[in-house]
C-alpha cells in the first residue's frame, strides 16, 4: 500500500508573472510564494481581490502555466507529473461555467468520462443525491437556481474521487439556507479524509470552518499558521459586566485596567491577554465593591487579525 503523503500541497518559490499587454509592463501576481497545506486539513487561503490567490489556483489546476517554482499535489508534481496531479485535484471556480443544454446527471456522466472513469464504476447519481440534487438530475442545468448551479459545481468536481477539493469562493450569492446544506456535506468529506483548500471573502466563514488560514497579498503569503494561533496574534479581548447597580463614575482602580463605562450598568475591559489576566480584572472589581449579575467576554474576530496582518504588510 501506497504511503501517504504528509501533506496535501506543496509550493515552494511559486512565480507567475504575466506578459505586457501593449505598452504596458508585465504584472508579476506570484512572487516566491511558498505554502505547504497539511493532508487532511481544512485551508482557508484569504487575501483582497488582486492578491493571487485565482492565479495560484489556476496553476495547481492546470488552467495556467507557472513561469517558475514548483507545486505538488498529494505528492505529485504538477509538471513533471500532471496527469497524476489532476487526478489529485477537485477545483470548484468561481465562475457558474456550466452548459445549460445538459443536464446534471448528464453533465456528470461527462466529467466522469473526461477522467476515464467507466460507466460501471461511476457515481453520479449517488454524487447528486449527497448536494441536494437528486430531484434535478434530468432537469435542463439552465433551470436551476443559483445556489443549485453552485452545488452542480461541486458535484462536478467530486466525480473522480479527488483526494484535494478547492472551493474558490463557493457561496458567492447563495442564500443562507443552502449555505448551510453546502458546509454540511462539505465537512462530512473533510471528516472522512478529504482536503479542503477554501478561498472567500466571507471571514466569519473561514473562521468557524478552517483549521488553518493562510494569507496572501501582493502575490506572496504574508501569514499561515492554525487558526487558532492566527486568532492569537491579535493581542486583545473584551469583557462586559453587567453590574447590580448604577455607577456614576469608575473606580480609580479599574481605570488602569482599560475600563470604560459604556452604560450606567454596564463596565467594559479591553485589555492585552498577554499582560493582564481576566482573574485579575474581576479580582480588582470585587475588590472595588462592585457586583454584577452577567459576564460577557469577546474574542477577536478573524476580519480584524485580517485587516492588521494585511495593512502591516502593504507599509513595509
Amino acid at each position: 500500500m501506497d504511503k501517504l503523503p504528509d501533506n496535501a500541497i506543496e509550493i515552494k518559490k511559486l512565480c507567475k508573472t504575466y506578459r505586457p499587454q501593449g505598452k504596458g509592463e508585465a504584472k508579476r501576481a506570484l512572487k516566491d510564494l511558498d505554502l505547504v497545506i497539511p493532508r487532511g486539513s481544512f485551508f482557508a487561503l484569504l487575501g483582497p481581490n488582486g492578491a493571487g490567490k485565482s492565479t495560484m489556483i489556476n496553476i495547481l489546476a492546470g488552467l495556467s502555466v507557472k513561469t517558475s517554482g514548483t507545486a505538488k499535489i498529494w505528492g505529485h508534481d504538477i509538471t513533471d507529473d500532471t496527469r497524476a496531479a489532476k487526478r489529485a485535484i477537485g477545483v470548484v471556480p468561481q465562475e457558474l461555467n456550466i452548459d445549460p443544454f445538459f443536464t446534471p446527471l448528464e453533465m456528470l456522466d461527462v466529467q466522469a468520462g473526461l477522467y476515464g472513469i467507466r460507466k460501471a464504476d461511476r457515481r453520479s447519481m449517488e454524487i447528486l443525491e449527497a448536494v441536494g440534487l437528486g430531484d434535478k438530475a434530468k432537469s435542463y442545468a439552465r433551470t436551476l437556481s443559483g445556489g443549485m448551479r453552485r452545488r452542480l459545481l461541486v458535484a462536478k468536481a467530486l466525480v473522480h474521487s479527488p483526494q484535494v477539493l478547492i472551493l474558490d469562493e463557493p457561496t458567492a450569492g447563495v442564500d443562507v439556507d443552502l449555505r448551510r446544506q453546502l458546509w454540511v456535506y462539505v465537512k462530512g468529506l473533510n471528516a472522512q479524509g478529504v482536503t479542503v483548500l477554501l478561498t472567500t471573502h466571507y471571514l466569519e466563514e473561514a473562521q468557524e470552518l478552517c483549521d488553518h488560514i493562510a494569507i496572501i497579498n501582493h502575490g506572496r503569503v504574508i501569514a499561515c499558521d492554525t487558526t487558532k494561533n492566527l486568532m492569537g496574534k491579535l493581542d486583545s479581548k473584551c469583557v462586559t459586566l453587567t453590574l447590580t447597580q448604577d455607577l456614576a463614575e469608575i473606580p480609580q482602580s479599574l481605570t488602569s485596567l482599560g475600563a470604560s463605562l459604556v452604560a450606567p450598568r454596564e463596565l467594559e475591559f479591553s485589555y492585552k491577554p498577554s499582560e493582564v489576566q481576566a482573574s485579575e480584572i474581576l479580582a480588582a472589581v470585587q475588590k472595588s465593591g462592585l457586583t454584577f449579575s452577567e459576564l460577557a467576554t469577546t474574542e477577536p474576530e478573524l476580519e480584524e487579525v485580517f485587516l492588521q496582518i494585511t495593512h502591516a504588510a502593504n507599509q513595509e
